[in-house]
């Protein structure tokens, strides 16, 4: 099935300008041979150079179904490696199936998805990291994002990996090769040096894994709870945010009663927004079961922005929320500024310690609301996020195996401290070979790999 000859429509199926199909394998120009026609008819494929584009027809039988562009590209300089071609034609649904449609039947059989992805891992184009950085490409939703997985996608990360599991290998050979020929090659000292370079390698393991909180949040956003007592304007600031009546704003409380979750990328910040039910005790059967939801989001937020209104005095209802954030990253927003205040921000930071912001803002005329992206970035990145030199960990699996490879380091200092024999250590820096292996997609089982690439689009 790997050598079978595959094809699929790699652009989205809806109605655009052009559409690809794109065709891998052996039969590739076999296949495109059977269906495209020049104009002079004259002009085979086949006999054509590599990375070359030609203007034609594709053909069912006698009838032209298409006037297309053709890119070829012979292997291995191709995404898979195999001898690739790419039909560009005209993007209506109709007629890239039809075309599909025409190779499939000379030849080629429909590719699984992410199958073009994993032939180019298989055949060594690409390492596990790349492949895993190719989906995060497509599903990038800020510029962060995209950053991080393109870093990836140029092997940031298996470039890291490569280098630790060569400084691990060159402790194991050391350790062989004393073991077979101990009167040439001395241990004496060794032990020292192998707990300095070990604390070293594990020194990066950590950095690594610190990294995947960081990188969760940009691949994926933070998901961030507005909460507050009814009425202090968390539709709103939700609206204002958005740049749309994206939430139903009264002046009665209770409006909203249930959550409501929009994404907004805010000075590339994902922010992944929850508008919850106003908190306050309440008798009426639906709100209280939107109270109880809001405050199930809050519990389960990266971030609460907690709004309060400005023009009001803080109750009951108030003590009981900041109460509830006490252990939460939390930025406080003083709303509706352009009324009269009555509670001040120097009050509320009785309740909140230095480390909350507190930004004074009014949300029905947009006003303080620029300072929030620069508090999120605080809060969550030190204030800056920079891809100079830094690899981020974005997919918990290869979080699960830096997480396995510092284990099985600390239980080599472990073995050191207690004296161990130097084959105990080989055994420990083996399985952290073993566990960094495992990122890149050496030592990976087959069902794992096809998990992976089952998540790709078809065309990919």
């Amino acid at each position: 099935m790997e050598n079978d000859t595959i094809a699929a429509i790699s652009t989205a199926v809806a109605g655009s300008g052009i559409g690809i199909i794109r065709i891998s394998g052996d039969q590739a120009f076999s296949v495109i041979d059977r269906i495209y026609r020049s104009r002079d008819n004259k002009k085979k494929l086949s006999d054509q150079p590599s990375h070359t584009i030609h203007y034609g027809f594709i053909q069912d039988g006698g009838e032209v179904i298409d006037e297309v562009l053709v890119t070829l590209m012979r292997a291995p300089k191709s995404y898979t490696t195999e001898d690739t071609v790419e039909i560009n034609c005209h993007g209506g649904i109709y007629s890239v199936r039809r075309v599909l449609d025409v190779v499939i039947r000379n030849g080629a059989r429909p590719a699984e998805p992410g199958e073009f992805t994993k032939r180019a891992f298989l055949n060594g184009r690409i390492d596990l990291s790349q492949a895993e950085a190719v989906i995060d490409v497509i599903q990038a939703k800020n510029e962060f994002a995209l950053k991080s997985s393109v870093s990836q996608l140029k092997g940031s990360v298996h470039e890291k990996i490569t280098r630790l599991r060569a400084d691990i290998l060159e402790q194991l050979a050391f350790i062989e090769a004393a073991l077979d020929d101990p009167e040439h090659i001395s241990l004496d000292g060794y032990a020292a040096s192998l707990q300095n370079e070990t604390r070293r390698i594990l020194e990066e393991i950590n950095q690594m894994i610190d990294s995947a909180n960081d990188g969760r949040l940009l691949k994926e956003g933070i998901q961030t709870v507005i909460l507050g007592k009814p009425n202090v304007g968390k539709s709103s600031l939700l609206n204002a945010l958005l740049g749309e009546d994206r939430a139903i704003v009264t002046e009665v409380a209770g409006t909203t009663r249930d959550v409501l979750e929009e994404s907004l990328s805010l000075n590339g910040i994902l922010l992944n927004l929850i508008d919850t039910a106003g908190i306050r005790s309440t008798e009426d059967a639906v709100e209280k079961i939107g109270v109880e939801r809001a405050k199930e989001k809050a519990v389960q937020a990266d971030l609460v922005i907690y709004v309060v209104d400005s023009s009001s005095e803080i109750d009951e209802n108030d003590r009981e929320i900041m109460k509830a954030l006490s252990e939460k990253k939390t930025i406080v927003l003083l709303n509706k500024s352009d009324l009269p205040p009555v509670t001040t921000a120097e009050q509320l930071r009785e309740f909140f310690g230095p480390s909350s912001p507190i930004l004074t803002v009014s949300a029905l005329e947009h006003t303080g609301l620029e300072r929030l992206a620069e508090q999120i970035r605080e809060l969550f990145y030190n204030g800056k996020i920079t891809f100079n030199d830094e690899v981020y960990i974005t997919n918990a699996r290869q979080k699960t195996s830096l997480i396995e490879t510092k284990n099985s380091l600390e239980k080599v200092l472990q073995s050191i401290e207690d004296g161990m024999p130097e084959d105990f250590y080989s055994i420990d820096l083996m399985e952290a070979y073993a566990s960094l292996g495992k990122i890149i997609g050496e030592s990976v089982g087959e069902d794992l790999i096809n998990e992976i690439f089952g998540r790709f689009c078809m065309g990919k």
